[in-house]
């Protein structure tokens, strides 16, 4: 490119370098999304990964300083980062069905001979599991339709042929389900390894020893949730599974002797150092006050809707389920009244996307919007609020 057109393009650049490959660049009023690239990262954190950019270093002893880091903040054997649950389910599945058995991980996701099974609750059924099969397990449901008794979990979990029992973190105490901590200890008298998809559930912070505490071997969760790297997050659990994690990831596919599984789960060194740096200033955060400057958000964008008929808002807290509840504060429910507005809430959830820039929020019913603040840019529910207004004049 000519430098004249070079600087032709700088001059168009008026918003985000997105604008550059042709896409408009939004504010996150829905939530941490994968979709929507995560979670936005401190600037504490971006100059650590902005620093991890001047040299190179030997990636395989990054992950090993930063897993005994984890250990110690979790309070377990070992720990290992992964580029994210989903990548975790994988890695996890793969080390228990191979153990770190190099002819074992070779054939991945052949598991004929293997002890090939995953176990899982019936009312644990999710949409992750292909995960699991993506290593080569066969999944075995627990117990049916009207749920799962511990007798027939305990039915399920054969030592002969079951590789690994899966639980679901934000599930335990579902109805029809046998909760973690006699799950746990089922499979511990069984002798199979319990691996927990506790992607999310890292707050409080202390919290996130709870499962390994409890009994799990191996427990995941993701970076994003922690304000991290979208692609990052951590294993954690038993050192010996912890090993056979490393034992099947990425490291060593062109220098080792064994041709791993997980080489499509590579990681590199900037989301390493952000996965570790987030997490380490999640536990040093003080959260009530993160709490209180997202109600101080919240009443921002609320303030806007002041006097506008037919449209009234109510701070509340949107749930990583996706359900509403009244505290801590971390959105505004914003409720149309049609008759009385002359819009409906999809027209105002349409007006807020069609802006520039877009906004993206929630419809979460046919009268209300949800305009989630903890996902956005500090600063950001100052450009919400008088585009939230206009949309409803």
């Amino acid at each position: 490119m000519k430098i004249g057109a070079q600087q032709q393009v700088d001059k168009k650049e008026t918003t985000t370098v997105f604008e550059r490959w042709g896409t408009r660049p939004l504010i996150n009023g829905k939530g941490v999304y994968t979709d929507l690239g995560g979670a936005y990262i401190s600037p504490a954190v971006w100059a650590l990964m902005t620093d991890a950019n001047l040299n190179s270093v030997d990636l395989i002893s990054l992950l090993e300083g930063t897993g005994r880091r984890i250990a110690e903040l979790i309070g377990c054997e070992s720990a290992r980062i992964v580029p994210g649950t989903s990548a975790g389910i994988a890695l996890a599945t793969a080390a228990c069905l191979t153990h770190g058995d190099g002819e074992a991980i070779e054939r991945l996701p052949d598991t004929v001979g293997l002890k090939r099974s995953v176990v899982i609750q019936h009312g644990h059924r999710y949409k992750y599991l292909r995960m699991a099969w993506m290593a080569g397990a066969r999944i075995v449901y627990a117990g049916d339709e009207q749920g799962t008794t511990p007798a027939q979990l305990e039915a399920a979990l054969d030592p002969e042929t079951v590789s690994m029992f899966l639980f679901v973190g934000h599930l335990d105490g579902r109805g029809g389900t046998v909760a973690f901590d006699e799950a746990a200890r089922i499979s511990r008298r069984k002798g199979i390894p319990s691996f927990v998809d506790a992607a999310f559930l890292n707050y409080p912070p202390a919290t996130m020893r709870r499962f390994t505490d409890a009994g799990a071997d191996l427990v995941c969760y993701s970076a994003k949730y922690w304000y991290g790297p979208n692609s990052g997050g951590f294993v954690a659990g038993r050192r010996h599974l912890v090993e056979s994690v490393a034992a099947v990831d990425f490291t060593r596919f062109e220098s080792g002797p064994v041709l791993r599984f997980g080489r499509p789960f590579k990681l590199d060194r900037f989301t390493v150092v952000g996965t570790m740096a987030a997490l380490e200033e999640w536990f040093d955060t003080d959260h009530e006050a993160r709490w209180r400057s997202y109600a101080r958000r919240v009443e921002v964008i609320g303030a806007a809707l002041a006097g506008v008929a037919g449209v009234t808002g109510r701070p509340r807290f949107f749930t990583m389920e996706e359900t509403l509840e009244g505290t801590p504060v971390n959105c505004l429910e914003v409720r149309v009244d049609p008759a009385l507005a002359g819009f409906s809430a999809s027209d105002l959830q349409g007006r807020l996307s069609d802006g520039d820039p877009r906004i993206l929020v929630h419809l979460f019913d046919p009268n209300s919007l949800i305009i989630v603040v903890d996902s956005m840019t500090p600063g950001a529910e100052h450009l919400v609020a008088p585009r939230l207004r206009a949309a409803c004049l």
